[in-house]
């Protein structure tokens, strides 16, 4: 057991007596523009007990009173172990089986990720790879959240690449014979979701499949590469959530270097894995809102910069959303193999010297929306097709931060597992 850095783990659900509707809520980094989404779930929970009372969403990342915040949550996760509300399922995988909002099957496998075979600095080569550049500025705070809690909730969703289903699909097959462990709607427009307890011979077909992927043979021959270390868990959502894990862990040990730490739990983050052949999967752009601004300050210097016109004579471009209309313009001036990457270069400057706030949205409309509540600007941009991720990623590193995402907002995963994380 055990070949790849995909574990099993001690999962913690809520009881059956619990409402697991109210208890499942979407990932914290969602709907981040969006305060009345949250309003609502909070509304929605009530005084039930609920994984919402566990994280922090980020939207209120930056609020003055975000430290009395993250206090609240870890007594929160303390009372909720105090009073039983769990069942641990000791040396557990669990798969899932989510309907998304436009009807589709999501499937996927929840366990652990050994974070000992994960880098995410630039140009890593280890077995678990971020996709997208890390923002170093955004760990701390989550550190902080993470740092005297004695639970973690995942929203974080892994990419295997199996195109012939030999790792998560084959489960679908025996769910008859599987103990079912919840059977949910999810709130606001997210579909529903079933989990399932995968037994010990389950667990070793799915490790040996793993390890038949990781084999390096098998990997050169899939992307015409030698010699190259094997990529086999690419991230998919919550990049920066298990960049928070692994920063977590190495200070932990750094802290404690008399200590053997290979056995400690805050070594593992859950995690839930999914193959990028799915159906379900469909990337979708990430696209940019920027307010607090001097929106023709900014045009301007964007347009000289990445020599914008309208003349289709490149491979990069971008949708600009300004004051009730939008362009289509094309990126003559590349600073990135990707259109999402000359735009944030350049934004990424801009606002270093002039200020200003940017967010990351999902969803074209919501951008316009948004860009018109915000008086300041929307930037609409292409969609990066999926089979390109492993090869760009082996080739040539993380893609440029936020460069996709899979499906919308409401079809993010939604927290329902936990574990300890101390000892």
């Amino acid at each position: 057991m055990n070949t790849t850095a995909f574990h099993n783990a001690d999962i913690l659900l809520p009881k059956k007596s619990i409402d697991v509707s109210k208890w499942s809520v979407i990932a914290c980094d969602q709907y981040t523009s969006e305060p009345e989404y949250w309003n609502s779930v909070y509304d929605t929970i009530g005084d039930a007990p609920s994984a919402l009372n566990l994280i922090l969403p980020e939207i209120f990342l930056e609020e003055e009173n975000v430290s009395d915040r993250i206090s609240d949550i870890h007594e929160e996760m303390n009372s909720y172990i105090e009073s039983e509300i769990f069942d641990e399922y000791k040396d557990a995988m669990v798969y899932v089986e989510r309907i998304q909002g436009n009807g589709i099957l999501r499937q996927g496998i929840v366990g652990a990720i050994d974070l000992e075979k994960y880098d995410f600095s630039k140009g890593s080569s280890s077995e678990v790879r971020a996709t997208e550049a890390t923002v170093i500025e955004r760990i701390p705070p989550r550190i902080r959240v993470r740092q005297d809690a004695p639970l973690e909730l995942p929203h974080i969703m892994i990419l295997i690449d199996d195109p012939d289903h030999t790792v998560i699909e084959p489960l679908a097959e025996k769910t008859s014979s599987m103990a079912k462990l919840y059977d949910t709607k999810l709130m606001q427009g997210g579909g529903s979701v079933k989990g399932y307890l995968a037994d010990s011979a389950e667990q070793q077909r799915i490790d040996d499949a793993l390890a038949a992927l990781a084999d390096p043979v098998v990997f050169a021959e899939k992307y015409g590469l030698d010699e190259t270390p094997v990529l086999l868990y690419a991230m998919g959502d919550g990049n920066h959530s298990l960049a928070t894990a692994k920063e977590f862990y190495e200070q932990l040990k750094e802290a404690n270097p008399d200590k053997d730490m290979s056995s400690h739990p805050a070594r593992y983050a859950l995690a839930e894995i999914v193959n990028l052949h799915s159906d379900a999967l469909k990337f979708e752009a990430i696209h940019r809102l920027v307010f607090d601004v001097d929106c023709d300050n900014l045009l301007s210097e964007l347009a000289d910069t990445l020599g914008l016109s309208g003349d289709k004579e490149s491979d990069q471009y971008v949708i600009i959303f300004c004051g009730g209309s939008e362009r289509k313009l094309w990126i003559h001036n590349k600073s990135s193999n990707l259109s999402v990457g000359s735009l944030q270069n350049f934004l990424d400057g801009y606002i270093k010297i002039n200020g200003g706030k940017i967010d990351y949205i999902h969803g074209a409309d919501t951008v316009k929306q948004l860009a018109e509540k915000h008086s300041g600007i929307g930037f609409i941009l292409p969609d990066m097709d999926k089979s390109q991720l492993f090869p760009t990623v082996i080739k040539d590193g993380a893609l440029p931060r936020k460069t996709f995402s899979m499906g919308h907002a409401e079809d993010k995963r939604f927290y329902m597992e936990a574990r300890k994380i101390i000892k």
